[in-house]
């Protein structure tokens, strides 16, 4: 039986060389794709391909090599074990994204873990302003009455859930949980190290909360920093499970970071029958959006045969806005925006387009690290 090809990773013609020529020094076979077939949809750069019995070799070649930064390759999925971290605060909105998340592990076979960060009154104030994923403490609570609260807390959200299983609502799963002292944010950060899950899911108070900072917010800080893909839940949303969404968009800046996030995307929803909807992030009035996002999805299409694929233009104005509008009129269920590590100054005087959408609107949205 043949071998078939897989791809490694996607990088700028340069890197591929070097990565080509570092591979085959060590006998390994490299196919180098040129992706950039539709001038000028999108810069310079080639998908590197072997042989999947070779994959195993490759990975370790890069991982020893201190020139590639890890967000360059592609996950090996198929072979790792998937993982789901639900962050939790107790609240309703936590309830649903739970409920989210384990409809989707029990779809993909993947294990859950529950998880909620405390900080005690000892611990340095900044309480957070947003979704605050930990408790408000009172001057004469003690460490140990907060720790038997929380303790508490968590053992009737796993009895819920449990109950939720027995009556039929939640597909039966077996889930682990853990509780973790410090500030929210930074805790979910640095479990997500230690787990490796393959997705977070994350309840956010969404639209109605006009009073929020998004500074403060948990979620919009997790979705800043994390590599790992980041579903954001709403407490206002329609559905319990991802297999009632139908229509899920796609935001692309036209940058080649793109491509790689669309593949995160597609080994996440590709046990889905979704249609994916393609859309700018730039209202500036440009002849060539269409030019160009009618050359991505011809690529996606070619990348991704089975996968439905169309585009749309946003209108002018202002972004949020056009963003708001698009997904009324095509009942967008889930949005999907790709996002970059920035410094602190840059994420809080001026947020990415994805944390300022957590208050816009009340559709769950998917954030990849790209």
């Amino acid at each position: 039986m043949e071998d078939k090809l897989v791809t490694l990773a996607i990088l700028t013609f340069e890197k591929a060389q070097i990565l080509k020529t570092m591979l085959e020094t060590e006998g390994i076979e490299v196919y180098i794709h040129n992706v950039n077939l539709i001038q000028p949809v999108v810069s310079a750069g080639v998908r590197v391909r072997i042989k999947e019995s070779d994959l195993p070799h490759a990975l370790r070649i890069v991982e020893d090599s201190k020139w590639f930064t890890e967000e360059s390759l592609k996950e090996d999925s198929s072979t790792s074990v998937k993982k789901v971290l639900i962050p939790v605060d107790f609240s309703d909105y936590s309830i649903a994204a739970c409920e989210i998340g384990i409809n989707y592990a029990h779809k993909v076979g993947a294990e859950v873990m529950i998880l909620h960060a405390y900080f005690t009154p000892y611990f340095p104030s900044a309480i957070p302003l947003g979704d605050t994923l930990a408790y408000q403490i009172n001057e004469d609570d003690s460490v140990q009455h907060l720790l038997k609260r929380v303790q508490d807390d968590m053992a009737n959200i796993c009895t819920l859930l449990k109950r939720k299983m027995d009556l039929g609502e939640l597909p039966r799963l077996e889930f682990s949980n853990s509780l973790r002292e410090g500030l929210p944010e930074e805790e979910i950060l640095g479990f997500c190290k230690e787990y490796n899950p393959t997705l977070v899911v994350m309840g956010t108070r969404g639209k109605s909360q006009k009073d929020l900072d998004l500074i403060g917010s948990v979620t919009g800080e997790v979705i800043e920093i994390s590599k790992i893909p980041v579903l954001a839940i709403p407490e206002n949303v329609p559905f319990k499970n991802l297999n009632d969404v139908k229509n899920i968009a796609f935001a692309t800046s036209f940058d080649q970071r793109d491509l790689v996030a669309f593949d995160k995307f597609m080994n996440l929803f590709k046990d889905f029958d979704i249609q994916i909807h393609i859309f700018n992030i730039s209202t500036s009035k440009d002849q060539w959006n269409e030019i160009r996002l009618a050359g991505i999805r011809e690529y996606f299409k070619k990348q991704y045969p089975n996968s439905k694929i169309n585009h749309t233009v946003l209108d002018d104005g202002d972004l949020l806005l056009a963003i708001e509008k698009f997904v009324r009129d095509k009942n967008i269920d889930l949005i999907s925006f790709s996002t970059h590590r920035r410094g602190i100054f840059a994420r809080m005087f001026n947020p990415s387009i994805a944390r300022k959408m957590l208050f816009h609107t009340d559709t769950p949205m998917l954030v990849l690290h790209s």
